[in-house]
């Protein structure tokens, strides 16, 4: 097997050929199933599911006019199959905590904690402007499932600070509800942080047009 970087260039390279073809372009059917038995030999099931089941150029057409009707919905797709995958070999851009959160997540048994997660993860090295919207995302959707299962109401509108209150008052882990000053630090850093994410998306994520000043994002600025 190529050592992990390599292996994450030939990865890349396959993707970025798959992305061509998902929106219009020429992805050779010869240099598909070349690419992909090679893929295959080296990753296994670590490679997307689609790849595995789709054995030439047309019935991976096939697959991606299911998928979505539009290339910017295909795009996302393969982003999010490949992304999981490209931030394993590219060790360098895991965090140490990636693992844990996944296995915290998988508490809450959501499909759309896990998908907002993914697409963190698919975005935080390619799309780091992105990977902040998703990051806000998943904040949202946390809150909102925690405080589902604990039957507490929140407004349809309630942006991501009103949600995180709700969500640390329910649980008792507000700053206002310690009695210990470390607590009341330790929990009010905590608050901090995820209205910074918010003003993070408000400021520097794709969510807005940015201005001539406005200095592009990188991954070291979320990861």
């Amino acid at each position: 097997m190529a050592p992990k970087n390599e292996l994450a260039e030939h990865v890349e390279t396959f993707q970025n050929s798959l992305l061509a073809h998902a929106t219009g372009g020429s992805f050779d059917n010869a240099e598909y199933q070349r690419m992909r038995t090679a893929l295959m030999n080296a990753l296994g099931d670590k490679l997307p599911k689609f790849v595995r089941v789709n054995r030439d150029t047309s019935q991976l057409w096939a697959y991606f006019k299911r998928t979505s009707p539009t290339y910017q919905g295909r795009r996302e797709h393969i982003w999010n199959e490949f992304g999981p995958l490209l931030a394993e070999l590219e060790g360098r851009h895991k965090a140490p905590a990636d693992a844990d959160v996944t296995d915290a997540l998988s508490v809450l048994s959501s499909d759309s904690v896990r998908l907002a997660w993914d697409r963190a993860l698919a975005r935080r090295v390619n799309e780091p402007d992105a990977a902040i919207t998703s990051a806000r995302t998943l904040l949202e959707t946390v809150c909102k499932h925690v405080l589902d299962d604990l039957d507490v109401t929140y407004a349809d509108d309630a942006d991501l600070p009103k949600l995180y209150r709700l969500t640390a008052e329910a649980l008792t882990l507000a700053p206002s509800q310690q009695t210990e000053p470390i607590l009341r630090q330790v929990l009010g850093g905590c608050t901090a942080v995820v209205e910074g994410i918010g003003a993070m998306r408000n400021k520097l994520s794709d969510a807005h047009g940015k201005g001539r000043g406005t200095s592009p994002v990188q991954p070291r600025h979320w990861s």
